[in-house]
């Protein structure tokens, strides 16, 4: 059941999603707006690409931090848990993925840039290292390995979020994974696939850019 609190914590979270990384980079650091150039969106893949990774990594990080830190805006909740000592309960786990969530359509729709987000992946990203460290990591991994192959990071993406629900049901342990996060999962390479459709007809027609890291 939420209540007051749980309401003012998922209007925290998504307001600290909100905070748009790439805007304020490029506005404050080098006087562009990257929604401006190369794909419009206000993410680290277009920053990399338009600022080059003097400015992409520090959003990147920024944007990661988000969802990370948002599902951990749940052991300030009463009755939270300690992180360090316990494991947050079924109840809290929902609260936690919906804290996550939160951020996330905040990374997607900003209020303070017109809602006008990024694709919310490196958010989405946290928000999953938040709530299962192992098949986070193991996700990160395949997107690695597909970009190196590729240099697309669209395509990168996609297979990463396919991986996610893949470690979830294989290869935990039933009895470390909680039902809401079978579920979420499976929501999680849909989210990808909506979010990247134009990535997606672009791959197809074998027009989609290859990322370079040839800038300051």
């Amino acid at each position: 059941m939420l209540n007051t609190e749980h309401i003012l914590f998922l209007i925290l979270s998504y307001l600290t999603g909100s905070f748009p990384s790439a805007v304020w980079v490029g506005r404050t650091f080098y006087n562009k707006d990257v929604r401006e150039y190369g794909s419009g969106n206000a993410g680290a893949t277009n920053t990399f690409r338009v600022l080059g990774k003097g400015a992409g990594i520090p959003v990147l990080m920024m944007d990661v931090f988000k969802g990370w830190i948002s599902v951990n805006y749940i052991y300030f909740i009463t009755d939270g848990c300690n992180p360090f000592t316990e494991t947050v309960t079924s109840s809290q786990f929902e609260i936690q993925l919906a804290l996550g969530i939160a951020a996330v359509i905040g990374h997607l729709f900003p209020i303070y840039t017109g809602f006008r987000g990024g694709k919310g992946i490196a958010t989405l990203l946290g928000l999953l290292i938040g709530l299962n460290a192992i098949a986070a990591i193991v996700a990160i991994v395949v997107f690695v390995i597909v970009f190196l192959i590729s240099k697309y990071v669209s395509l990168g993406s996609i297979l990463a979020s396919l991986a996610f629900p893949f470690v979830v049901f294989v290869i935990l342990d039933e009895k470390d994974v909680n039902a809401s996060l079978e579920l979420f999962s499976v929501f999680v390479p849909i989210l990808t696939l909506i979010t990247h459709q134009k990535n997606i007809e672009r791959l197809i027609r074998g027009e989609e850019n290859k990322v370079k890291f040839d800038k300051k």
